[in-house]
């Protein structure tokens, strides 16, 4: 055989075995834009397509399609690759890790808050976390940055601003009140204490807040965060319970004790830029400066049911481990609802009622669970039905578009109805609140 064709013969393979690689990668790109689409289009039926808080917008324009930003996401769809190019599929599952924005290579991603469509109630907030009103300051949920480290970090960074605007210390007067112990009240309470600050801080629930409530046992949290008086935490998955413990055990090394159970009812400017602090209980606390850290939801919202007064009746799933031989009814269609329905469902008669005739707005892999554990007949699932009075023995709902009233037995109720924006309060504060469509929150 000729040099001449020799080479030929090689140049000719090699030319086929790149087309063959070029045509199965073709083939497999078309193959998950197809599936994609497909979870894009069950994402908007399903209602979990348009977001409703933090979330990542891609740059079509920029992306690559290198795929970083979904290997770089904890969460699972919530990006994926149509026709070369990211795209978000289930936008309401997203709480704002910002890995994808971190991982993409072409810098083709922002994180924002609200949509064209759809506008988010948010406060005026200064890049210093100083609202309109001088000498009140907001970090954390409430702000649109709700993932744990990211809210730890902003209560750090306010009491570290705030500090610098010290007013010089009076008896009888706080330098600072934070109202909230979650992540971001709790890591400014510490920084509050290492900057010798005389502080209290307030919780109209119990420590941890928001991530106090959460049902599902496991956090994740993408990037270690740096506590004040403690240093560098890495628990990239950790459960709930551990997290606590961490943050009681920091707050008690450095004698740091909270106000539990102590809603704040308003926040009045008095004189000489002193602020009156007035809780549920009656009390007035007057403060110089004030750290709002409480979550998004607020108060629990109710049904405003009869019996819903009852002792029965929670608003949160604590320690479901505890909870056996029940005959329980849940009610809700979300995330929280159907994570404390499987939670409970083991150890207990679990019905599950929900307005609608199907679940909106859960997480994949929660759907498939919930819908596994009805069709196992572990859970007894009540669509399209209202809750019509909560009694000693029972609860009476509504079913159907007929409204037929039923009755069922009962010996607890939990009720995940989300929560009431504190809008009223904080305009009662005289803090700004404006309506944000699709502003950016974080860009390269």
């Amino acid at each position: 055989m000729s040099a001449g064709l020799e080479q030929f013969i090689i140049y000719g393979a090699t030319f086929v075995v790149c087309g063959l690689i070029v045509f199965f990668y073709v083939r497999k790109g078309q193959k998950l834009s197809k599936e994609t689409e497909q979870k894009v289009a069950t994402a908007k039926e399903e209602g979990r397509f348009e977001p409703v808080s933090l979330h990542p917008y891609v740059d079509l324009s920029t992306c690559i399609g290198s795929g970083a930003c979904i290997t770089a996401c904890p969460e699972h769809d919530i990006l994926g690759i149509v026709n070369g190019k990211a795209t978000v599929i289930n936008a309401t599952s997203c709480i704002g890790h910002g890995a994808c924005f971190h991982a993409c290579p072409v810098e083709a991603i922002s994180l924002r808050i609200g949509t064209e469509k759809r506008g988010v109630d948010l406060p005026h907030v200064k890049q210093t976390y100083e609202t309109n009103v001088k000498g009140i300051y907001i970090a954390g949920e409430l702000g649109g940055m709700g993932l744990i480290k990211n809210s730890v970090e902003q209560g750090k960074q306010a009491v570290a601003n705030l500090d610098m605007d010290k007013k010089p210390s009076k008896e009888g007067i706080l330098d600072l009140v934070i109202i909230g112990a979650g992540p971001a009240g709790i890591s400014g309470s510490l920084e509050a204490k290492k900057r010798g600050l005389s502080t209290l801080t307030l919780e109209q629930d119990t420590l941890g807040g928001t991530v106090y409530t959460f049902p599902r046992e496991k956090l994740v949290m993408t990037h270690p965060m740096d506590l004040p008086l403690h240093g560098k935490v890495k628990m990239f998955e950790t459960s709930k319970d551990e997290l606590l413990d961490l943050w009681n055990e920091v707050l008690t090394q450095n004698d740091i004790k909270l106000q539990e159970r102590t809603k704040v009812d308003s926040i009045s400017n008095g004189d000489n830029d002193v602020f009156e602090i007035n809780t549920a209980k009656g009390e007035q606390i007057l403060c110089h400066q004030v750290l709002i850290a409480i979550g998004r939801r607020g108060t629990p919202r109710k049904l405003g049911v009869p019996g819903e007064d009852s002792q029965k009746v929670a608003y949160r799933l604590l320690e479901p481990e505890r909870i056996s031989g029940k005959k329980i009814l849940i009610v809700g269609g979300g995330d929280s609802a159907v994570e404390s329905a499987m939670l409970l469902m083991d150890q207990n008669e679990v019905s599950l009622s929900y307005r609608k005739d199907k679940f909106a707005r859960v997480k994949p892999k929660n759907s498939i669970s919930i819908n596994a554990a009805i069709e196992n007949g572990k859970i007894n699932a009540l669509f399209n039905t209202n809750l019509k009075e909560i009694t000693a023995r029972e609860v009476v709902y509504k079913e159907g578009p007929e409204e037929e009233i039923k009755t069922l037995e009962n010996d607890l109720v939990y009720i995940f109805a989300g929560g009431e924006l504190p809008i009223k309060f904080l305009k009662n504060a005289g803090i700004e609140v404006d309506k944000k469509f699709g502003k950016i929150v974080r860009k390269h």
